[in-house]
């Protein structure tokens, strides 16, 4: 059984809403059935009363070194607990399937086996966010090497628009990040451009 910790922020969590998220998002973490994988849960009750979804469920899940993180908001906690279950499933289905698919392909051209180990990134989560209408946050990432398309991983699996990586073929900090228009883009330090010519 997957470890989940579960906490609330301007919400009691009672037993019969810790034994739904341990329910709904236990289920959902079957999907990738590996060790070590811990699980964050955080209800919270959003202070703005225009908001007519002001109970939201944050999900947040540490397989090895990577992190899979979803938010669902719901007028009612129980259908948040839900959807945030719903799209867990989804982000872990896509994560391994990716990571399948990629330790085919490098496999094929080493002509030897990859282990999940080396496809890994390791991103520590940010601290809490503070209970006041300012809103300041401070996150410190370990900019690991890594390509490109292992760096959209993981963009897509915390939920960002951007990720910041080390690029393993120049050793750089670069950016990628997702277009509104679709695809993505990346942003490379000069020097790189430099090097290229």
């Amino acid at each position: 059984m997957v470890d989940i910790k579960i906490s609330g922020r301007k919400v009691s969590v009672s037993d019969s809403l810790r034994e739904h998220v341990e329910e709904k998002v236990g289920d959902a973490l079957k999907v990738f059935d590996i060790k070590p994988m811990t699980c964050d849960v955080v209800l919270r009750v959003d202070k703005n009363p225009s908001n007519p979804e002001r109970k939201a469920c944050e999900v947040t899940v540490f397989v090895r070194d990577n992190v899979v993180r979803v938010v669902a908001s719901s007028d009612d906690m129980y259908t948040a607990i839900d959807d945030a279950a719903d799209k867990v499933t989804r982000q872990l289905r896509k994560y391994k399937t990716r990571v399948i698919d990629r330790r085919q392909r490098v496999a094929a051209a080493k002509g030897g086996t990859v282990t999940q180990e080396d496809l890994a990134a390791l991103i520590e989560p940010a601290p809490d966010e503070t209970e006041d209408d300012q809103l300041v946050r401070e996150k410190y990432v370990d900019l690991l090497p890594m390509t490109e398309e292992e760096a959209l991983v993981q963009t897509d699996l915390i939920g960002h628009d951007f990720y910041v990586f080390t690029n393993a073929t120049t050793g750089l900090v670069n950016v990628i990040y997702h277009r509104k228009n679709g695809g993505y883009g990346i942003i490379k330090p000069k020097i790189e451009e430099e090097n290229e010519q």
